[in-house]
């Protein structure tokens, strides 16, 4: 059984938990995924791994409280028993070694599963430049942590109360400009935040991949509840991905799955509220 190393609020309803997991600090590699199962009558919750200590045997989540099973974790303490966690699961992200310029594109906590990948770039000297979008000021989170990986980054925030006023996608043509061509671009977020951004950068020729977060039950598979389009065929996120071209994404039947719950998820919020 594992236990919960720490737990500290980066941003209201935010949490970054630290948690044992030596054999999957080992074998992680960015882009893959986990499942916890907090308790023996908890949900089971797929999350992204922000980052690893191989030699404490640890893994870092970034956890936004939006329901239940997330809220149960985040009010977790250093110490508290985790029933058991599954992973490393998904695969791999694929990296060009010919890339020179990459552009991420974080719209909320989606900068979680992109920033292992800035670290990976960075450390192995291609240019990085991120994009971070958030609601508010208030709302932003790891902002040190990617000023110390990034070549370049440009903040925008809804209400203007930081950096630029708008969306992460409306910085991407002022940043190619600036910074010149990207050879790639990784995006993760809000889906219909992917959605628009994908399109933005397909109207200025630059390939994307994005990670995708459709609903996980058992994470291999069997279940199907993880089925997504891409490029007209039905592929299972858990297995196949969660990262995929963003060019070949069905996003409006995405958008459509992670909805079919919502009122049951209102319900049993109010009720363990």
């Amino acid at each position: 059984m594992e236990k919960i190393v720490s737990n500290e609020l980066l941003a209201p309803n935010i949490n970054r938990v630290v948690v044992t997991a030596p054999l999957i600090a080992k074998n992680w590699r960015p882009g893959q995924f986990v499942i916890v199962h907090f308790g023996e009558e908890s949900e089971r919750i797929p999350l992204t791994i922000c980052d690893r200590d191989e030699e404490k045997g640890e893994i870092t989540l970034i956890i936004q409280a939006v329901g239940q099973g997330t809220r149960e974790i985040c009010r977790a303490k250093a110490g508290d028993p985790v029933r058991d966690i599954v992973g490393p699961l998904g695969k791999p992200t694929e990296t060009d070694p010919g890339w020179r310029n990459v552009l991420f594109v974080a719209g909320g906590i989606g900068i979680a599963p992109l920033f292992p990948l800035i670290k990976h770039f960075h450390k192995n000297g291609v240019k990085t430049t991120v994009l971070m979008g958030t609601k508010t000021a208030d709302s932003l989170i790891m902002r040190s942590e990617v000023e110390g990986q990034a070549d370049n980054l440009m903040i925008s925030t809804d209400d203007g109360t930081l950096g630029v006023k708008g969306f992460a996608l409306d910085c991407i043509a002022p940043a190619s400009k600036k910074w010149g061509r990207f050879d790639h671009a990784f995006v993760a977020g809000p889906a219909r935040m992917m959605q628009f951004t994908v399109k933005e950068l397909q109207r200025l020729g630059i390939k994307s991949t994005v990670s995708l977060n459709p609903i996980m039950i058992d994470g291999t598979g069997m279940c199907g509840g993880c089925r997504v389009v891409i490029g007209g065929k039905t592929r299972f996120a858990c297995v196949d991905g969660p990262e995929f071209d963003g060019d070949l994404v069905d996003f409006d039947k995405l958008v459509k799955k992670l909805t079919t719950y919502r009122d049951h998820e209102c319900r049993m919020n109010k009720i363990s509220e």
